[in-house]
């Protein structure tokens, strides 16, 4: 037995599951979240708990009881406590701001960059410098920060660029004069 995926997702106080075939639904007090999962395992319901369980000891269903018992936990993670990211800008003339369809960049093009946030993800800028995101999805929130990052990753000379709070740039060395004849 997989050892993360045999362990049942305990349901914290004001959580709710429902479990519809493959289909599992979290409600809790952040949001709601659903996901479908691989047909081949089974997901029930016991005792205040979600459950995880695999037809036979063959590696990829080792694989896919572990990651789906993960999922699970993550759903029930995000309607309890939710996830956030955060971002900072570094450069000069470099910032964020704030809109009512997610946040628009101003990050060295010759225009602003905006970025529409998708469903269930709130934006928030702190200082024009530090972008803050924050939802229930985990996949969801990791996949708008990168996308966010993408938009000018920070660049080896100057530092310039979006990058993750705490994330450290390998810096290189211009260029230097011109060696002695």
């Amino acid at each position: 037995m997989s050892r993360i995926g045999r362990k049942p997702v305990p349901l914290p106080q004001g959580v709710t599951a429902q479990v519809a075939g493959r289909t599992v639904t979290v409600k809790g007090p952040k949001g709601e979240i659903s996901r479908t999962f691989h047909p081949e395992l089974t997901l029930a319901l016991e005792e205040n708990a979600v459950v995880v369980r695999r037809p036979s000891d063959e590696n990829r269903h080792k694989a896919l009881h572990g990651l789906t018992r993960t999922l699970v936990a993550n759903m029930v993670d995000g309607v309890t406590k939710g996830f956030a990211k955060s971002l900072e800008i570094q450069g000069v003339g470099y910032k964020a701001e704030p809109k009512p369809f997610g946040v628009q960049l101003v990050v060295g093009f010759s225009h602003p960059v905006p970025y529409h946030a998708p469903k269930g993800i709130k934006i928030s800028v702190d200082n024009n410098v530090l972008v803050k995101i924050e939802g229930v999805d985990k996949e969801l929130v990791g996949q708008v920060a990168a996308e966010l990052r993408a938009i000018r990753p920070p660049e080896p000379y100057k530092g310039k660029g979006i990058r993750y709070v705490g994330e450290q740039v390998r810096r290189k060395a211009g260029k230097t004069a011109q060696a002695a004849k």
